[in-house]
């Protein structure tokens, strides 16, 4: 029997900022800062959408796709993210009653930076193999923060991607194999009470990014008995362009393979969306049986990585809601002053 996704939708705001009118504020060198992160401009919230706005457009979307799920077939809703609208009180009940699904669900938020969605991926797999539940839904979605000046301001964006798990004939992206890789690597945090995380700069790449991305994907070979030659796409976390692209180069993979999922350059790093953004524009043009890799990362340290073959249903389902070029396309450009009032960089006394 097939396990895997039976719908999937995405919701990117329309807001942008590009990357000389945050260098122009700050009189950095916006050259630097395009060509060293590989990024023209980046997706902004407006002063009414959150992590749980975003979640929902994602997750009607992705329903809309799995238009034979009823609501009460649900039996567990997880949003991934870190930058939940509330420190205490979970995303995941307001974005289950916005959808109308049943009370009768597993309902909670998952935390592992920008990897806490494809975690819950997993955990939806593995209720549905096991029999404990129907259907499952898993959300990353985050407005992500960057502390003025820094280097994440330029990359820090908002958006979310939102999967229906299940099995049986509406699978239309079967999930083969899963593999994690996981370890302590303090590269990335945030502690209780800051407003903006803090990195340790060039070191969130080696023994970070790469570590973890190059031996979970290749974890995942092993486990499948594949190569890169055998899978027709490859998916990576981005949280620039030139991470994911060395990353493929590193592991045998032909640039093309990336091109279809790699966004970041348009869109920045959605954190727990950014990966499953990927996918989702993957899933827009793949073809019945070709194969998908997918690896996540999130900082502290750990990575997810799938075997993913596309299936004949995907045909019928992948026009009942807006791929992600439409998002991409649909966008207004913001000057620093509107940006710094919607992102409430201004504090109150």
């Amino acid at each position: 029997m097939r396990v895997g996704i039976v719908g999937y939708g995405v919701y990117v705001p329309r807001l942008r900022i590009r990357v000389e009118e945050i260098a122009k504020v700050w009189g950095h060198d916006a050259n630097s800062y395009r060509e060293g992160l590989g990024i023209e401009e980046k997706s902004v919230p407006s002063l009414d959408e959150d992590t749980a706005t975003i979640a929902v457009e994602a997750a009607r979307n992705a329903m809309r796709r799995a238009q034979e799920v009823k609501p009460s077939e649900v039996g567990a809703l997880f949003v991934g993210s870190e930058s939940h609208p509330y420190v205490v009180k979970p995303t995941a009940a307001t974005v289950a009653e916005a959808l109308g699904l049943t009370p009768s669900l597993t309902a909670a938020d998952t935390e592992f930076a920008c990897k806490a969605a494809t975690t819950a991926v997993q955990a939806c797999l593995g209720m549905v193999k096991a029999g404990y539940i129907r259907y499952g839904i898993s959300i990353g979605a985050d407005t992500a923060q960057g502390a003025p000046r820094d280097a994440l301001e330029y990359t820090a964006a908002a958006g979310g991607a939102a999967y229906v798990i299940g099995a049986g004939e509406g699978v239309i992206a079967e999930v083969e194999a899963t593999y994690s890789y996981t370890q302590d690597v303090p590269d990335f945090w945030r502690r209780d009470g800051a407003s903006y995380p803090r990195h340790a700069g060039r070191f969130t790449g080696e023994p970070a990014y790469f570590e973890h991305v190059i031996n979970c994907t290749k974890g995942l070979l092993e486990k499948t008995g594949t190569s890169p030659t055998d899978y027709d796409y490859v998916v990576f976390h981005q949280p620039n362009s030139k991470f994911p692209l060395k990353a493929a180069r590193e592991l045998g993979f032909e640039e093309k393979k990336l091109h279809p999922g790699l966004l970041v350059n348009r869109l920045g790093n959605t954190y727990s969306g950014s990966s499953l953004i990927g996918l989702a524009a993957v899933l827009d043009v793949a073809s019945p049986g070709e194969r998908i890799l997918l690896t996540s990362y999130g900082s502290g340290a750990g990575s997810d990585s799938f075997s993913i073959r596309v299936t004949e249903a995907i045909e019928a389902k992948r026009e009942l809601a807006p791929p992600v070029i439409y998002y991409l396309d649909k966008r207004e450009y913001i000057d620093y002053s509107t940006y710094a009032r919607f992102r409430r960089l201004f504090k109150e006394r």
